[in-house]
């Protein structure tokens, strides 16, 4: 897929309509929340059409982040609409689980792949093609021995229990969850950065737990001195095979020593020593969202947001797995779309991971990384040509390959998996449960990221609670997200 900007002539291809948008973003002067900041500059467009006669193939990195989905949350929960600047479509997707089968077996393929495609709920005389990779599960006594480095932002803008408190709790309960060989060590960093913990074997919890509980709030925030220091004391402690990993905890605002471009240069240099980066985010306010994508996605890390004690406990105890284990990294997707059948399409986020066509198979080019048990979606809005009904039902709707190294490799391998014309639904009713929920959650995120493509924001909304609803089935992150899309509707209808 090309690079691409939505310029503003491509609104005669809205495929909800193209009436001007009703929904206004919720006044940033409120309690709690934080004005845009100048990151917001740097939002990427969202995706337009594409003519398939022009360009038949979307190519992206996958992305399993999540914080942009809990940041969401977070503001919801305080009565707001999020900043359209921050709501990643794909990272809503992403977030919930599926039931897709992975791979089973010691000796199973990283991740399978699946494809699905039916007329789009939302758009009329659309249809949707739903990209799926389910990575395989490895069992905690299975996985590398880790080597954790906590860096923990003890300046002042932390001083809050839904900060510094919070981070607390995340590390006692994945301390808690961790395996008795793994080591974790602390460094905090305020106007100086200091080595809190020495790398202390898991099993030694009490000890652990002790630092973690006496640690306090105040100062100036010297981001690059902790993340040296971090660094460092990942490195002594380096376990050759095993899982190297600094964490930061931060509430994103480095407001001392180098930041930006400069420390991206930073953790990509240590990646390639092979110390990678997690970033997990507390507090709504000053909150670099884009700096911290930015980290994690060069330091073959995860983006978290910690918006409660039930989302550390889902990221670091209940996904601890596939938090640490890297089961595939730089992984790629390109679809290919078969003109004979397909007119234009759009692929529904992944902006900032867009992938030029002929870097694909370039293993100098990074990709996204996939932890144990992670799921990946992505989806594609179609538009078929006239002649498509008339086709051989055996021609090829789609053809999707993925590329991706092994977790110590430095070639990537590819896989290939085919979608007939015949396997598309005709019914948007029989496509599975978690292709119709992902569906009304692109849509919801569609609307908050305030996207031109949705012409009548209470209409999309009304309509994709109700079919989240239907689908959601037990899943308690499911029916909290329902709840969710309730808040929206009241928000955009003020």
């Amino acid at each position: 897929m090309k690079a691409r900007t939505l310029a503003l002539a491509l609104t005669m291809f809205g495929c909800h309509g193209m009436d001007s948008m009703s929904m206004q973003t919720a006044d940033r002067s409120e309690p709690g929340l934080p004005p845009p900041s100048v990151e917001d500059l740097d939002a990427p467009p969202v995706n337009g059409f594409v003519s398939t006669a022009d360009d038949a193939l979307a190519t992206f990195a996958v992305d399993v982040d999540t914080a942009s989905y809990t940041r969401a949350r977070s503001a919801l929960e305080l009565g707001a609409l999020p900043s359209p600047f921050e709501v990643r479509v794909e990272e809503f997707i992403n977030y919930f689980a599926s039931a897709d089968e992975a791979p089973q077996g010691d000796d199973a393929a990283p991740f399978a792949v699946h494809l699905e495609a039916a007329p789009s709920p939302f758009g009329a005389g659309l249809q949707l093609l739903r990209v799926h990779l389910a990575g395989r599960e490895v069992p905690p006594a299975d996985r590398p021995r880790a080597n954790l480095v906590f860096l923990v932002d003890v300046s002042g803008s932390m001083n809050s229990p839904d900060k510094l408190g919070l981070v607390q709790h995340a590390l006692t309960r994945l301390t808690e969850s961790l395996r008795t060989d793994d080591t974790v060590g602390i460094v905090v960093y305020a106007g100086q950065a200091g080595v809190a913990l020495e790398p202390t074997p898991a099993r030694e919890r009490g000890r652990i737990l002790g630092v973690v509980d006496r640690l306090s709030a105040g100062g100036s925030t010297n981001g690059e001195g902790g993340i040296r220091a971090a660094y460092a004391l990942a490195s002594d402690a380096f376990v050759v095979g095993g899982i190297n990993r600094v964490v930061l905890c931060t509430d994103g605002d480095f407001n001392v020593g180098l930041s930006g471009d400069a420390l991206v240069r930073l953790v990509e240099a240590e990646k390639a020593r092979g110390i990678t980066l997690t970033t997990a985010g507390f507090g709504r306010d000053r909150y670099n969202d884009a700096q911290m994508e930015a980290l994690a996605d060069h330091g073959d890390g995860n983006a978290l947001f910690m918006d409660s004690a039930r989302e550390a406990e889902r990221a670091f105890v209940a996904d601890l797995q596939g938090t640490l284990q890297v089961i595939a990294k730089d992984a790629k997707v390109q679809v290919e779309l078969d003109p004979r059948v397909v007119q234009r399409w759009r692929l529904l986020g992944y902006e900032n991971r867009d992938v030029a066509d002929e870097d694909f198979a370039n293993d100098r080019v990074d990709g996204g990384e996939i932890g144990a048990g992670h799921r990946v979606t992505a989806f594609i809005e179609l538009e078929l040509t006239p002649d498509a009904a008339a086709l051989d039902a055996a021609t090829p709707l789609a053809t999707v390959s993925v590329r991706a190294k092994a977790p110590d490799g430095v070639r990537s391998a590819g896989v290939e998996r085919a979608l007939a014309l015949d396997a598309l639904r005709a019914d948007p009713n029989d496509a599975t449960d978690d292709f119709l929920f992902g569906a009304a959650v692109a849509e919801v995120a569609e609307v908050l990221r305030e996207s031109p493509f949705v012409a009548a924001p209470a209409d999309s909304l009304a309509a994709a609670e109700a079919l989240a609803d239907e689908h959601a089935g037990d899943d308690a992150e499911k029916a909290d997200f329902v709840t969710l899309v309730g808040r929206v509707r009241t928000l955009v209808g003020r």
